[in-house]
């Protein structure tokens, strides 16, 4: 019956076994049970058997296990033309349910080989091969506790790097294996509830293979799969799951400043406290350190322009007008960053394009003048001047959208103006962030000085009584106290600000947009946007009379950390004054909860609303 060779007679000693009686008893086997099972002589079969027990991937392994398994597996490579799926069914689903991480290095490197040869068997095991290896994108289940401690680092980056080159060599050879792989990386994506440590293993191999020379071929699939997983996460932490507690607060009034100085350096824990231990906050929170860590590796490698004109697409299709979306835009907040002279302007440029263009439709248009008005408030990395070539867009906008309408016949309702009212109010919002940064520069501050703010915020149309009353009022101050305007027009904003206040708290339609680029708060991946992120506290007004002393100290407070009292210290502002509102400017923060644009998106059957809030605001009383 030919070779004879049992595992027991391969008695693993010194030398161990070798590949030449490995691969003379794997052949046999296979060729020894080609035929119907009732023919197989039983002598066969018993070796047939003895071989499924050492490819078994279910078994806990010796090492001497192990080392009969390595020669067992090169045999098996050298002997694929011999495996057939009808009569070795059994021996292909153990190869094909084995996992790499329990493995020695030497074991993985013949299992792989095995799994690429078998990938090239014409018509065969393409997809089951390719399977396996993205199943190998996670460790089993008992692992997953334990793969994030640091013994374990060193180990998953080895695996992730034979995955990757397993995948390369084999869409190298098969033309027909990248868009399988697609195929089999969007069933395998991780769900809303799965297990976090699985999620972020996955994640984090799939962006190495994007790293790899995959990514020509696959990356901008991947990216996509896993910004879909962001967003998803994202929406599904409710405002509820925020812990809140004065809910009172308004649009200026948020930086959670008031957080302990000890919960802000928890990591996963500041986020777990601060989200009442939502799972989907705190795995968001590592998926988004994972994302970050990837952006930066292609800053590192000069990969990150290509990296961005990617991201920049997906996000137009799958973030720019999901308004419940938190914090999964920042991954293109942290790219810009990384590249503010490129990457960071080209952003910019990208939302103004989106609005401005007739073509677009109206929730793309709204939403990206919104998120263009909150990056450039945010975005420390952006220069002053780039801020005022975006606001002259904007503003130059507005000018022939006031002229349209003065030549169509000007109807003052308005949710027949929203786009209008949004630019405005996106204006406004820009410049009490970065009106005295501005001044600074006499060049820049002429082309200010020269943009039509009049004719636009005294338009019929009245955008000062429709845009957000702490934003106008924000502004106004700031305008006033740099001379923006000639008296006469400030005295014509006051008259139209008590108006608005008087309307306001009768119950008028206002524009609540939201800022799509307020504070960050998961406090893990918060290491990544802190550094570049403009809070309120460190802003300086146009009407804020600090001495060179004051603004060096201030300069050093790092909202979410800062006490709200110690700014009122520093910061001389009447509140008492009867140019003031009552509202307290402190902190900036996100839009109250019911408003005219959530109204209208409710109401136009989209299905679509702009977001809760994180600390909701309410209408000033009737």
């Amino acid at each position: 019956m030919g070779a004879e060779l049992r595992p027991d007679d391969m008695e693993v000693e010194e030398e161990g076994v070798s590949d030449s009686q490995a691969f003379r008893f794997v052949e046999h086997v296979l060729q020894s049970v080609r035929m119907d099972p009732v023919l197989v002589d039983l002598k066969d079969k018993d070796q047939y058997d003895s071989l499924l027990k050492i490819v078994d991937s279910s078994k806990k392994r010796s090492f001497d296990d192990e080392a009969l398994l390595v020669p067992t597996l090169k045999a098996l490579s050298e002997a694929v033309s011999k495996i057939d799926i009808t009569y070795h069914h059994e021996l292909l689903s153990n190869i094909f349910t084995m996992t790499l991480w329990y493995m020695q290095r030497d074991t993985r490197d013949a299992l792989l080989e095995l799994i690429t040869r078998l990938a090239a068997v014409a018509d065969q095991f393409l997809r089951e091969c390719l399977q396996m290896l993205v199943n190998n994108f996670t460790p089993p289940g008992p692992l997953t506790a334990f793969i994030g401690q640091p013994r374990w680092h060193a180990r998953k980056k080895e695996i992730y790097s034979q995955l990757h080159e397993s995948l390369r060599v084999i869409s190298d050879t098969i033309p027909l294996a990248p868009r399988m792989l697609k195929d089999i990386i969007d069933r395998s994506m991780p769900k809303l509830f799965d297990n976090k440590a699985k999620t972020i293993s996955f994640v984090e191999c799939i962006l190495g293979l994007d790293n790899d020379r995959m990514g020509d071929l696959i990356g901008s699939l991947l990216l996509a799969k896993v910004v879909d997983l962001l967003t998803e996460l994202d929406v599904n932490i409710t405002w509820e799951d925020i812990l809140q507690e004065e809910h009172h607060k308004g649009i200026f009034d948020m930086e959670l400043e008031d957080l302990d100085d000890d919960e802000d350096s928890l990591g996963q824990e500041g986020t777990k406290a601060l989200f009442g231990g939502n799972a989907c906050a705190e795995k968001l929170d590592g998926l988004m350190v994972v994302f970050c860590e990837h952006l930066k590796a292609c800053s590192e490698h000069g990969r990150l322009l290509k990296e961005f004109d990617i991201l920049k697409t997906i996000f137009r299709t799958s973030v720019l007008t999901v308004h419940k979306s938190k914090f999964a835009q920042f991954i293109v907040f942290y790219a810009c960053s990384l590249d503010p002279e490129i990457c960071g302007i080209e952003f910019s440029l990208f939302l103004t394009d989106i609005f401005i263009k007739k073509e677009e439709d109206l929730l793309s248009r709204m939403s990206a003048v919104s998120y263009v008005g909150s990056y450039l408030s945010r975005a420390r990395f952006i220069s002053a001047d780039t801020v005022v070539a975006v606001l002259k867009r904007l503003v130059d906008w507005c000018v022939d959208y006031c002229d349209l309408q003065n030549n169509k016949g000007i109807i003052t309702k308005p949710i027949n103006h929203q786009i209008f009212y949004a630019s405005c109010q996106a204006v406004m919002y820009i410049l009490c962030f970065r009106l005295r940064s501005i001044m600074d520069y006499p060049n820049l501050k002429s082309q200010l000085f020269n943009m039509p703010f009049g004719y636009i915020l005294t338009h019929p149309l009245e955008p000062l009584k429709v845009c957000l009353p702490v934003i106008v009022d924000e502004f106004l101050r700031q305008a006033k106290a740099a001379r923006l305007f000639n008296a006469s027009m400030s005295s014509a904003f006051e008259d139209a600000l008590e108006s608005d206040l008087s309307r306001t708290f009768g119950g008028i339609d206002r524009l609540d947009m939201f800022f799509p680029f307020d504070p960050y708060l998961l406090k893990e991946s918060d290491r990544y946007i802190r550094p570049n992120f403009e809070f309120w506290s460190r802003v300086k007004t146009t009407y804020s009379n600090y001495n060179s002393d004051c603004d060096d100290e201030l300069a050093d407070i790092d909202a979410p950390e800062m006490n709200v009292g110690s700014l009122d210290d520093h910061v001389e502002i009447d509140l008492n004054s009867d140019d003031d509102l009552e509202y307290s400017i402190n902190k900036m923060s996100i839009t109250p909860h019911h408003s005219f644009f959530h109204q209208t998106m409710m109401n136009s059957g989209t299905g679509l609303t702009m977001p809760a809030k994180i600390r909701p605001s309410v209408s000033p009383p009737s």
